[in-house]
This record gives structure tokens, sequence and C-alpha cells, in this order.
């Protein structure tokens, strides 16, 4: 880790150290170029893609869209990369090579946010069932944004020098996007960037203020299922079976033993059973139960012995309850998985520096990291990569609705909820100006 920390050290000071803001007559027209392309087509893009959400591997309509508006953009655009993948790739001369990613899925829910664009849409997902769909975390923003950051660039290309890399990524809700775009050779067949960057829309941070750190910023994160092979019998019969739901549970409550006595106390971990199915009928024990757990950590040492754990508690209350070898449980860990993801010492501070100098030290929210929320972003950065990388929110929420629900009015809604809504102005424009901001400092001829 660190001799990568290091080499992103050095590759910063090869362009250049860190920078100070645009100069005060490029920074007003920035804004306002951005205010005015969001009135004049990226609001209409945002309901749109709010209206028409499409599930993970599914995005076909989307990336459609995203592809169409790199290119009328003056992007050399690459589609199907990864599956739905676009890669967009503009070069303007000598310089670092940056990546910018967004990602475009949307979530199998039945939308409830009450907002006159509200998603009814509903798709066949890769498992063969149609399911509703509906951006709930955000991704709308993000790839609206990305098109408005395009044009942006674009429009300023006598103002930075280099090569710009777009990414519309697929899956990041099933977090496998990521990982099979480098597999089509993202790093291969396009240019191979120097930097990367991404921000995520928050519904915890205020509209307005911007969130980054050094270091951690968002958890690894593993699917994980155990399938409990027992003997049926009847209710009543109990001994002559071997119950499947009575192991199962032991296994629940086994596993919660993993972090709070086999994890230091300081080490963040999480083991979270969130299904639990066996049986037909009160009367008749089942011969077969099943668990769908997601892990969480942000270290791989941590993360490799909640996995180790949780197959000895499995395969061992097998065990005492009398199962042969060739029953005992299955533990079986999902390709849907991606490690923590981190954001580079140096990289972190000079985009920091960027912001702070643009937007004044007050656009930012020092709220301490609450959730182990993940993100497959991190496949494309160190240090799973040699690539420095850095990720950030845009806050999404009106203050005014925070101080609502702290008088005792309603919550705020969160990601992933059926009542999620974000305010799409304040974020797209926010986003996209930081966004184009950054990218104007890595890209700078002069640095």
């Amino acid at each position: 880790m660190k001799h990568l920390l290091a080499l992103a050290a050095t590759s910063a000071l090869i362009w250049t150290a860190p920078l100070a803001a645009q100069n005060s007559s490029t920074s007003p027209d920035l804004a306002a170029a951005i205010a005015a392309d969001y009135d004049k087509e990226l609001e209409a893009l945002f309901i749109d893609f709010h209206k028409n959400p499409e599930l993970s591997y599914k995005e076909t309509r989307t990336a459609a869209i995203i592809a169409k508006k790199w290119r009328d953009a003056g992007f050399t655009v690459t589609e199907k990369v990864g599956g739905t993948g676009v890669v967009a790739v503009m070069k303007n001369g000598a310089g670092p090579t940056l990546m910018l990613r967004a990602d475009m899925d949307g979530l199998p829910l039945v939308e409830d946010s009450g907002l006159d664009y509200m998603s009814t849409a509903k798709q066949i997902s890769i498992d063969g069932e149609e399911k509703p769909v509906m951006h709930a975390c955000g991704h709308d923003v993000h790839i609206t944004s990305l098109i408005g950051t395009a044009r942006q660039m674009s429009a300023m290309k006598n103002q930075w020098s280099g090569t710009l890399v777009l990414v519309a990524q697929p899956a990041e809700e099933r977090i496998g996007g990521a990982k099979l775009m480098l597999d089509d050779g993202l790093y291969s067949r396009f240019p191979k960037p120097d930097f990367a960057m991404a921000f995520h829309v928050s519904a915890d941070t205020p509209t307005g203020k911007l969130a980054i750190g050094e270091g951690i910023e968002s958890s690894s994160s593993d699917s994980v299922d155990i399938i409990v092979h027992g003997v049926g019998a009847h209710g009543a019969s109990p001994h002559r079976g071997k119950d499947p739901i009575v192991m199962g549970a032991e296994i629940i409550m086994a596993l919660q033993t993993i972090v709070s006595r086999e994890i230091a106390p300081l080490k963040p971990a999480v083991i979270t059973v969130g299904s639990f199915h066996s049986g037909f009928k009160h009367n008749i024990i089942s011969d077969k139960a099943t668990m769908q757990l997601t892990v969480r950590s942000d270290d791989e040492d941590t993360r490799a012995k909640l996995l180790e754990g949780i197959k000895r508690i499995a395969t061992n209350v097998g065990r005492m309850n009398g199962l042969p070898d060739d029953k005992l449980p299955e533990v079986l860990v999902s390709h849907e998985s991606t490690p923590a993801n981190y954001n580079d010492a140096a990289m972190t501070k000079r985009v920091k520096g960027v912001f702070a100098a643009r937007f004044g030290e007050e656009v930012f929210d020092n709220k301490p990291r609450e959730g182990m929320g993940a993100e497959d972003f991190a496949y494309f950065v160190a240090p799973n990569t040699d690539v420095p990388g850095v990720y950030f929110a845009v806050g999404g929420t009106p203050q005014a609705d925070f101080d609502r629900e702290a008088s005792g009015g309603a919550p705020v809604p969160s990601h992933h909820s059926p009542f999620f809504k974000i305010a799409p102005r304040e974020s797209v424009t926010l986003g996209t100006e930081a966004m184009t901001a950054a990218a104007l400092d890595y890209l700078n001829p002069q640095k």
C-alpha cells in the first residue's frame, strides 16, 4: 500500500503540484454555462433517465442515450464494453490521461417518491423475472452530470491539454460492472488513466455541500449464500429428521460471534443475514434451508477472517447436528463482490484544494462516515490497480428537509428506499461543476 501511495504522489508531481483555483473570470462563467445547459437540456435528460431506469446488466436504452450525447460533444465513443458499458475518449494534445466514471443502473423497487416524474418502469432482469425498476440511488444524477461535464470540457478545449476518458459503467448495484469492463480491456483497448475520479450524490448530505476524505471511502462487500441440507420429517416426529431451520438458526446466532469475538474491536466489520427461507407447511420439517448474507469490512485481512469464519461455523454446526460429510452446509461466495475503495492521499489533497479554492471551505460537509456501503469503483483504482483515484460525495437533500426531520417531520428517505428523491438541479449542477473543475485542474497545460 505504501509504495502505491508513493507512486500516486510521484505521478501527481509529474503534472503539477496541488493547484490553486481557476481565475476569477473563468469561475463564474463555468457556473453560468452549467446552469444554462441544465435549463436547456440536462433537466430534461435527468427526468428522462429517472422515468426510464434500467436494471443491472440491462442498461441498453440508457447506454445508447449516453453514447449519443458524448458523440455529439465530439468524443470518440465505443459501446458494449463489458456488456452495456460505454467509453468515450477525447485526445486534446500532450498531457496526462484522466478518467471520469458514472454508474447507470437502477434498482428493483416500486417507486413511491411522490414525484410527478416517478418511474413506473418494469423490466425482465438477468434472472429472467419481471421486476419494477427505480433510480433509488441517484445514478440518474451521475450520468446526467457526466454528460454535462463532457459538454463543458468539449467547449473549453482551449483551456486543457491531455486525454479525457469518460466511462458509463453498468451493474454497480450488483457490484459487477467495473470488473466486467476491466476484463473487456478498459485499460488496454483505451488510454489507461493516470488518474481516475467519480462521485456519488448523497441523500445524507445537504445540497450545495461536498464530502471528500483521504483513505477508506467505502467498504468491501461480499454476497454469501448458505445452503443447509437437512432430512425431512413430520413435524410431530422431529427425531426422524434433521431440521435445517434449527441448524440455520444456530448458524445465524453463531455468526454474530465472529464480529464480536474474533475481530479486533477497532476493526469495522458487518455480517448481516438478509434472507432466511425454509419449509412449506406448519407440520413439515423441510429438507433444506437457504440464507443470503452481506459481509462488509474495511481491509483485506478482516475480510478474509469474516469469510473463513462463516464457512467454519456453518460447516461445524452441520457436524454438531450429526450430518454426514456429504450433507454439510454449503457456503457459496458470489461473484458479486468488491474490495474496499480507497481515496489516494495526494490526489485527495489536490482535489480538495480545487474545491476549496472554487467554492470556499464552507462547501465541505465533514460528517464522519457512519455506514459500510460498498462501491465497485474500487476495481478501477489503487490498491487494486496502479491508478490513483478519488471518489467524493455531492449533496442531494435540501437543508430544509433535514430541519423538518429534526423538528419531528418526515424523515429524509435513504438510498435504496422507494421514497428516495434528491433535488436534481442542485445535485446535477454541483456535480457537473465539481467534476469539470477537477478535470480542468488535472489537464491544465501550464502545470
